[in-house]
């Protein structure tokens, strides 16, 4: 039974079949199969983290999920090694073997970031999977609808992690949607609550992807101390720029208030290669797949398993962090979410 109000129902949530047009993040291993079921079992669609895992984990975690829902869901993938001409040709395997086995599991919607779509469209239809894929730019967004994409996630810079935007998301998204026309359009990038929501469909977008709201979720596989930062801290507590450039240089927004930033801060705010700690391990990251020593300044999301300090550990959060207020069930977030857009749109917009 559809459960949405007709004013949130966009024809993206109809050519998906689902209720609400909220879209969570796949914030790489955080974003595993509980969290996925809940976000699609509220009526929105859950995106699983895959970036980073193996072609057998991701398997794992898709049966998984269909195991938690039967609504349709996502799998995030960044493609920037498949097409970077200083990847090894390893790496650009490991990357080709991920989307082969979210387009061989049939999932119905596959979310990339950071690339060109291009190489993985045809297949991908060819097996019944849709292709979203996350940008930053108006030029990025045409050439990725060019390239037969079924819908577009514009970034803002607002947002939290690794950021492909470089203007607000407000100045981007109808330009991206005037743009890319008749491709559906999603709004990412400070954006957690009701009134964002509601004020990015008013711009045109058919939904929202959203990753900070959700850090602060029960079921995200996030270190505590991590969710409870998000929560305390505000859109002034967030920092843009490359700090935790090891293994890979792409700006990003993080929380300040952490040690490895404060350290660095302190220390003048040098260059790679001059700064506090560098090179030495924070503490070891437990995987199934296999252990592994974590850099300090490397990229990564910080897990329960964690052992280490999790303070020297990236703590990515986007501006939306000043309107995430706790740490709820994801179900509860997406009916709260969808509770108070429909009540900012049924009132008439303001000038």
């Amino acid at each position: 039974m559809d459960r949405s109000p007709a004013g949130l129902r966009t024809r993206l949530c109809r050519e998906l079949g689902i209720e609400y047009p909220i879209f969570s993040v796949g914030f790489g291993v955080s974003a595993g199969p509980e969290l996925v079921g809940a976000v699609s079992g509220a009526g929105g669609c859950g995106v699983l983290g895959g970036s980073g895992l193996p072609a057998e984990e991701i398997r794992r975690r898709i049966g998984r999920a269909r195991e938690l829902t039967d609504r349709p869901f996502g799998v995030n993938l960044i493609i920037a090694d498949f097409e970077d001409p200083l990847a090894s040709d390893e790496d650009r395997a490991f990357v080709g073997g991920q989307i082969a086995a979210a387009v061989e599991a049939r999932v119905p919607l596959l979310v990339l970031f950071w690339g060109d779509p291009a190489p993985f469209v045809e297949d991908a239809h060819r097996n019944g999977v849709k292709v979203f894929v996350q940008v930053g730019s108006v030029t990025e967004a045409a050439a990725a609808a060019s390239a037969g994409v079924d819908a577009v996630i514009a970034q803002g810079i607002e947002a939290g992690g690794h950021v492909r935007g470089t203007t607000s998301i407000w100045e981007l998204l109808p330009a991206v949607v005037e743009a890319v026309s008749p491709v559906p359009v999603l709004a990412s990038g400070g954006i957690g609550d009701g009134e964002g929501l509601a004020r990015a469909l008013r711009l045109g977008a058919q939904g929202v992807s959203l990753g900070t709201r959700f850090v602060a979720s029960e079921e995200a596989w996030i270190h505590p101390v991590y969710k409870q930062r998000v929560v305390d801290s505000s859109a002034q507590d967030t920092w843009y720029g490359d700090l935790f450039d090891v293994w890979w240089r792409a700006p990003g927004r993080v929380l300040r208030n952490n040690r490895t930033f404060k350290e660095w801060d302190a220390a003048g705010r040098p260059p790679p290669g001059a700064r506090p700690g560098e090179g030495t391990p924070i503490g070891t990251q437990r995987r199934a797949w296999g252990d592994y020593q974590w850099p300090r300044y490397a990229p990564g999301m910080v897990t329960p398993d964690f052992d280490g300090d999790p303070e020297y550990a990236p703590m990515w959060a986007g501006e939306s962090c000043g309107v995430v207020n706790d740490i709820k069930p994801a179900a509860a977030i997406v009916r709260d979410l969808a509770r108070e857009a429909e009540a900012v749109l049924a009132r008439a917009p303001t000038a």
